[in-house]
């Protein structure tokens, strides 16, 4: 068998689109699966087939094994790809597939279990040669064993957990006195996350790197790898930017990694599509250090592909299928670099806190060089159910420059309206002189989030909002009502910008770019192709305000939500779109979220926002209510807990007084919804 007639993709998002593309270059049937979140995704819509699994929560839908071997039935699928994440690397899903006649287009259930079991893995790879990182790492060992044989590893050690990943339950740790209080939060918080609180202890490497190297193998004992990838820049453990192959491996390094990670790979019986990652010391890049194996496709799989020129999921399908391996070790050649930049629905100027909403209008970059894999289109619901990577940037160049160069063209060029995101950042990132030197470690990355700060809305944004809400009430009165006593264009009877009788004032719109920056009001007086500008920012000092304004003239051409602006002479393009009281701004250096404030004199303004307002930093869903209304609490208490997209975000009252609860435990919110009040006035009791 070469290949399958029917495929069923367990996933959704920009994985399950990236899937159905191969599947229908193939000529392969393509099945969707999806909760009800996503009834109107867009791997729903681009499947041949979709069927729905369940309510929206994951465990009664994407991870409900029994529900998806139906899917294969109803819908005659023979085989299954689990893309990442979800079921992927779950053992007793590839063994369901197997008792039910259904290809699992993965590696053997017996190569999971290993593999996910970091004590396990680093046994199966150490006797077969590969270099593991110095530590303890057997079943069993009680704290007094790893303090027993801390010293030994060396300090800096690391504490990890024997199961899972993403970063939870592991520590750094320092000194020795440190060590105990670290192993018994780090048991707590894997017991939490995986149901085991098996550790190990890694000797931590200084100035780390992490490089992966993707493996190939077929059911016929071949086993080849396509090169490296980087993928250093990382925050908490996730990564953000990935590129291949590595700016520090020279090619002997290459070539030895290389194998190792193969060798890793035979140690399990490997087959199809995995990775081994290493963690390498910038300080001696010929020394390296197997730390796992993701036993799947990896999201920064594009970057391999760019660079070899090969589709890893055909490769995938056709091993699967049965078939050799097209393609040897020495038939393996990287052409030119490729960088991915993943986008997120998160906020990085407030800490990177998840995001929501729905995309109201959508535009992904084309061009020599740049790929976008995305399960994005305009009507996308972003909710606080899944995972919360919307898309990958990918660029490819004849180097790294050029490929840095185009990948930020491309990000720059990419317009989400709706959805904060993590676009400004990544472009940031490729902008830090470590970065384009290639002087990359893990934690190049938090250190360099501290110096981040989002660019405030330029003069164009708001001048672009504001003309396009004047255009919004010019349209509202109907073409032959439009007198000078109807249409809102600030005209007026008596002395105003011209001799005589009559002129105009400025018709105000009062933007801020959320919840605690500057509002700024623009004051436009004209029509809404052709005005004159006023840019105030007024804020309230000790004993008078402070106001600062900026005039220019600004001429318009509306083009439905896109208006091509001409502002002092200087010519802009700007998508805008209204979602209630928010304008989204997008052009050419950004986008932007403007809300419209409530209006007052321009030169001073006052938020009015209670220092005893607990308002909700993301959309969520209330998981905890800490307290009963009426409480009189302390500053710092805990009062609620929100969460979403697998984030806990605990509320604490900013001052002390009497709380007001305005939610309950269970209830979905949205960004800013006000959940709690702190009353701080006092109240005499009767003696």
């Amino acid at each position: 068998m070469a290949t399958f007639n029917t495929v069923l993709v367990a996933n959704r998002g920009e994985i399950a689109v990236r899937i159905m593309r191969t599947l229908r270059a193939m000529g392969v049937r393509s099945v969707a699966v999806y909760s009800d979140a996503d009834v109107d995704a867009r791997h729903v819509r681009e499947a041949d087939v979709a069927v729905r699994l369940g309510p929206a929560r994951a465990a009664d839908s994407y991870l409900n094994v029994e529900r998806i071997i139906e899917a294969c039935r109803e819908t005659g699928a023979e085989a299954v790809h689990p893309g990442y994440g979800f079921l992927s690397e779950n053992a007793g899903f590839a063994r369901a597939l197997e008792d039910a006649g259904i290809v699992f287009i993965g590696p053997p259930a017996s190569a999971i279990e290993t593999m996910g079991d970091k004590i396990a893995a680093k046994a199966a790879v150490s006797a077969r040669g590969v270099p593991i990182v110095p530590g303890l790492s057997r079943p069993g060992l009680t704290d007094a064993d790893l303090i027993a044989g801390a010293e030994e590893v060396g300090f800096p050690v690391l504490v990890k957990p024997s199961a899972g990943g993403g970063g939870k339950g592991m520590r750094r740790v320092e000194r020795a006195e440190d060590l105990p209080e670290a192993l018994a939060s780090a048991r707590r918080e894997s017991r939490a996350a995986f149901g085991d609180d098996t550790l190990l202890l890694e000797r931590f490497v200084t100035n780390p790197r992490h490089i992966e190297v993707q493996v190939m193998a077929d059911r016929h004992g071949s086993v080849i790898h396509l090169g490296e990838r980087e993928c250093s820049l990382q925050r908490r453990h996730q990564k953000v930017i990935e590129e291949a192959p590595s700016p520090l491996l020279d090619e002997a390094t290459r070539a030895r990694i290389g194998e190792a990670a193969c060798d890793a790979a035979r140690s399990v019986g490997y087959v199809g599509a995995g990775t081994v990652e290493f963690i390498v010391s910038a300080d001696q890049p010929d020394e390296f250090f197997f730390m796992e194996m993701n036993t799947r496709l990896q999201v920064e799989h594009p970057v391999t592909e760019l660079v070899t020129g090969l589709d890893l999921v055909e490769l995938q399908l056709r091993i699967a299928a049965g078939a050799p391996l097209p393609l040897d070790q020495t038939d393996v050649t990287l052409t030119g670099h490729a960088i991915e930049a993943r986008v997120y629905a998160e906020d990085p100027g407030r800490g990177f806190l998840p995001t929501g909403g729905t995309v109201l209008a959508l535009r992904e970059p084309t061009g020599a060089g740049v790929r976008i894999d995305s399960g994005l289109r305009a009507g996308t619901h972003i909710g606080s159910d899944y995972d919360p990577m919307l898309s990958k940037i990918i660029a490819h160049g004849a180097d790294r420059a050029e490929a840095l160069a185009r990948l930020d063209a491309a990000l720059a060029a990419t317009q989400v309206l709706g959805v904060r995101t993590n676009i400004e950042f990544c472009r940031f990132l490729l902008a830090a002189d470590e970065v384009r030197a290639g002087e990359l470690d893990t934690g190049l990355l938090d250190r360099l989030a501290e110096g981040f700060e989002p660019a405030p809305p330029p003069p164009g944004a708001l001048v672009a909002a504001a003309m396009h809400r004047t255009e919004e009430r010019w349209n509202r009165v109907p073409r032959e009502r439009r007198t000078l006593w109807d249409i809102p264009n600030g005209w007026r009877l008596g002395p105003g910008d011209a001799p005589g009788l009559g002129g105009r004032a400025e018709v105000w719109t009062r933007l801020d770019h959320g919840p605690g920056t500057p509002a700024v009001t623009v004051g436009l007086r004209g029509v809404p192709w052709d005005a004159e500008i006023t840019l105030t920012d007024a804020t309230i000092g000790a004993d008078h305000p402070t106001v600062t304004s900026a005039r220019y003239r600004a001429r318009v051409v509306h083009e439905g939500s896109a208006l091509r602006l001409t502002l002092d002479g200087q010519q802009q393009r700007w998508l805008v779109v209204r979602d209630e009281d928010t304008f989204w701004v997008a052009g050419a250096g950004g986008t932007w979220d403007l809300r419209l404030r409530p209006l007052i004199d321009p030169r001073i303004h006052d938020e009015g926002t209670s220092d005893g307002e607990i308002r909700s930093p993301m959309p969520g869903a209330v998981i905890a209510t800490f307290l009963e209304d009426g409480t009189e609490v302390e500053a710092g208490v805990r009062l609620l807990a929100v969460e979403a997209m697998k984030m806990e975000h605990a509320l604490t009252a900013p001052v002390a007084g009497t709380v007001r609860i305005h939610v309950k435990q269970g209830d979905q919110v949205a960004e800013d919804q006000l959940l709690a009040v702190v009353s701080t006035g006092s109240t005499e009791k009767e003696e």
